[in-house]
């Protein structure tokens, strides 16, 4: 990390992104660890989302267990580019879209409470932008929980299958939409969820835990953003592997040093038949070049027709939309 941060900067943006402890008061217990005050965490967290460097203080709700998101991506001419970013930007649920690269050039993803709803979402961006959107469904996670060691090499471990556990419920729902937003950054932040939610204190602490211990909830505390942070060369690599092997090769690409995320999509075989995803994300051109060269040595990756989409911009990033926006509002 660079000489903007200090030390305790550091250790907060890097320590804290998982596995801070769900209590009444969070943010002392990151100071405890810190040697510091919870005012000063507090605070810190506010100039830094400020600066855009935190997303957010929440967390990342595993896809498509409640709720719905898919992959999408449209062919975009580029005198059209900022029209056609506009109207998916637009759109409710589109929560990350960025330029990559390709003929297929702005990549979006669109979230929303059920399936019809994004299926909605992307007639409308079709409908609007005059174009084919592809719909890239998730088949398969093999790691989706993008969390950054700022200190090295970023490296995904496996996502696990969530735990068995009872559909969840209106509260659970209402949760999951705070924390994609971000929990207020107060000294008791799920007690402040209470004018906006109705959820007193102590229900929300025991439904995150729940949730979190379901595996519904994939991580829990400092949401950074990757590219105020020096990880600007990012790469989306799409593979051609057949579907009856992905489940083989999928976990051993999501256990390369330098892989970010790794999941299978179902393709679209007549213009997009690529079935298995990773996301390098590195400070260099250079350094994600490095990354694809020990992904293509892996014998199961061997002459297998691939793609490289390097982002070039990014339209939108914020968390998923899991609850209808009337609901949220």
């Amino acid at each position: 990390m660079d000489s903007r941060f200090s030390a305790f900067d550091k250790r907060l943006l890097n320590d804290f992104q998982r596995g801070v402890p769900i209590v009444a008061r969070p943010f002392r217990a990151i100071a405890r660890r810190l040697d510091g005050c919870e005012t000063t965490v507090i605070d810190r967290l506010k100039e830094l989302r400020a600066e855009g460097i935190v997303s957010r203080f929440g967390g990342t709700c595993r896809p498509n267990v409640v709720g719905a998101s898919t992959l999408a991506a449209v062919a975009a001419s580029v005198w059209e580019l900022d029209r056609i970013a506009q109207i998916i930007n637009a759109e409710p649920g589109v929560n990350h879209a960025y330029l990559r690269e390709n003929k297929w050039n702005i990549w979006f993803v669109a979230t929303g409470p059920d399936r019809a709803f994004v299926d909605a979402a992307l007639d409308n961006i079709s409908r609007k932008a005059g174009l084919r959107v592809l719909d890239l469904r998730l088949v398969r996670p093999f790691n989706i929980d993008l969390g950054f060691d700022l200190t090295g090499p970023s490296h995904c471990s496996a996502t696990p299958e969530p735990v068995a556990s009872p559909r969840p419920g209106a509260v659970d729902r209402q949760l999951m939409q705070e924390m994609s937003d971000g929990l207020p950054l107060v000294q008791r932040p799920f007690h402040a969820l209470g004018p906006r939610s109705n959820i007193p204190e102590h229900t929300a602490i025991a439904h995150t835990k729940n949730l979190v211990a379901a595996g519904l909830i994939s991580r829990f505390g400092v949401i950074v953003r990757h590219r105020p942070l020096g990880w600007r060369a990012n790469a989306m690599v799409v593979w051609q592997v057949p579907e009856a092997r992905v489940a083989q090769v999928g976990p051993k690409l999501a256990r390369l040093l330098g892989v970010t995320l790794c999941y299978q999509r179902r393709p679209e075989p007549d213009v997009w038949p690529y079935t298995l995803y990773c996301m390098i994300h590195a400070r260099s051109r250079e350094d994600a070049s490095e990354v694809l060269t020990r992904a293509r040595a892996l014998p199961e990756l061997s002459n297998v027709a691939h793609e490289v989409l390097f982002s070039s911009h990014c339209y939108k990033q914020t968390g998923a939309l899991i609850t209808r926006p009337e609901a949220v509002a």
